[in-house]
C-alpha cells in the first residue's frame, strides 16, 4: 500500500526519500545542524530539490561540512569552491559559509554546543503544528523571527526568518508534516 506523504515531496524519489528519512526529524548533533545551516544558506532563492541533487557535491567540496576546517578556509580554498560546478557558485554564500563556521564555533563555546543554543528557542522540544495541507504552513513564525534576529546579531549571514524557518522544519524543531502524512505521528513520537 502506498504511504500518504506530504504533497510537496511527491513525484521525485530523492525528494520522497529525504521526506521519509530526514525532514522533520529532531537533530541535536552539531555536525548535522551545521550541514543543514550550510544547505539552507545555499538554498536561499532556489528550490530545495536543486540543493538535494547537489548535496553530495556540497559534502565533498566543503570537507563533509566540518565546520572547524571550514572556519580556516583561505582565499585559495574559496576561489576553488567558486570554480566547482558541482555546487551553487555564489560568492556571497561561499564567504558566508566560512564566516558562519567561525561564528558557529563561538556559539559552541558560549552555550556548550550549537544544539543547546538553537533548541533553546523551542525550549528543547519540537513545536508540533497540525496542517492538513502543506501549503497552509507558514514561511516564518515568531520563533524563526526571534532566532533569525539573534543569529544576525551574532553576525551570521543568510539567516533571514524564511531560511531559519526552513532550517527549523528540516531539523525537526518544528513538525510541519501534514496531519495525514505517515511521518506526522512518527516524527512526533521521536
Amino acid at each position: 500500500m502506498e504511504k500518504n506523504r506530504c504533497g510537496w515531496c511527491l513525484g521525485d524519489p530523492l525528494y520522497e526519500a529525504y521526506h521519509d528519512e530526514e525532514w522533520g526529524v529532531a537533530v541535536k548533533d552539531d555536525a548535522t545542524l551545521f550541514e543543514f545551516l550550510v544547505l539552507e544558506t545555499f538554498q536561499a532563492g532556489l528550490s530545495w530539490i536543486t540543493i538535494l541533487r547537489k548535496r553530495e557535491n556540497f559534502r565533498k567540496a566543503f570537507d563533509h561540512f566540518d565546520y572547524q576546517k571550514i572556519a580556516d578556509y583561505d582565499k585559495k580554498k574559496t576561489t576553488a569552491l567558486l570554480k566547482d560546478a558541482g555546487i551553487v557558485r555564489n560568492k556571497l554564500k561561499v564567504h558566508a559559509t566560512v564566516s558562519n563556521a567561525k561564528l558557529f564555533l563561538k556559539v559552541q563555546q558560549e552555550f556548550g554546543s550549537f544544539s543547546n543554543y538553537i533548541w533553546g528557542f523551542v525550549e528543547g522540544k519540537p513545536v508540533k503544528n497540525a496542517y492538513i495541507d502543506y501549503k497552509d504552513a507558514p514561511a516564518t513564525s515568531p520563533i524563526s523571527d526571534a532566532l533569525s534576529k539573534d543569529l544576525k546579531k551574532r553576525g551570521f549571514k543568510f539567516v533571514g526568518s524564511t531560511v531559519v524557518y526552513a532550517f527549523m522544519q528540516a531539523t525537526g524543531m518544528v513538525n510541519d508534516h501534514e496531519t495525514s502524512c505517515f511521518r506526522y505521528e512518527e516524527v512526533t513520537a521521536q
